[in-house]
């Protein structure tokens, strides 16, 4: 993405001026590529990734409600979409890359998918408790927005719902006061990118 707060600070794909696209892993629109716009900043959550958390996931998402809060490509809110989402809400502040969130929310038709083009911490700050089953968290790196990311989204998970996080460094939940009373309970790394999925701690 841009440099701007919202934005995912990705490493901007190579060739300038070149077509770069994401593909879909699976569900309805599997194997659909996807025009991702030649933004500096920009960085898709890898193919190999997408496919690890929705293997941890289940596959498919009938029914559940979603947040991409810093979608950039849309990588994340379109594979949920792909699986069944009934509810995929991606916010992208850059317009640029909400135009491009827009453009392939039309090409695929897809009408669970809604983008808002707006601050993330901002909106998620607006948001009922609880409102979405999955919320995908994908700050920028390097800008210190992770642990006001944190407080502002794992409220908005309902209480069986799962919240993912990608991070430059890996994520401690136990030393992270936004994350009281919830557990990693799946991490990996791919790259310089740690993912990890949290889920709220049984309090039986």
């Amino acid at each position: 993405m841009s440099r701007t707060s919202s934005a995912r600070a990705k490493s901007a794909p190579s060739g300038r001026g070149q077509p770069h696209t994401i593909r879909i892993i699976g569900g309805d629109w599997k194997r659909t590529p996807l025009p991702v716009i030649n933004l500096d900043g920009l960085r898709p959550t890898p193919d190999r990734v997408r496919e690890t958390l929705f293997n941890w996931l289940g596959q498919r998402l009938d029914g559940q409600r979603c947040l991409d809060l810093f979608a950039g490509s849309g990588a994340l809110g379109f594979e949920a979409a792909s699986r069944g989402a009934a509810r995929v809400l991606m916010v992208e502040r850059n317009s640029r890359a909400a135009a491009q969130l827009r453009a392939n929310q039309a090409k695929l038709a897809a009408r669970a998918i809604e983008v808002a083009e707006a601050d993330g911490l901002r909106l998620a700050a607006s948001l009922a408790p609880g409102s979405f089953d999955v919320v995908f968290l994908d700050p920028p790196f390097g800008e210190g927005l992770l642990g006001r990311a944190l407080e502002v989204a794992a409220p908005l998970v309902s209480a069986e719902g799962f919240l993912y996080v990608e991070s430059g460094e890996s994520l401690d939940a136990a030393g992270n006061a936004a994350l009281a009373g919830w557990s990693v309970i799946r991490q990996g790394k791919a790259g310089a990118v740690h993912y990890h999925l949290l889920q709220r701690e049984n309090e039986e």
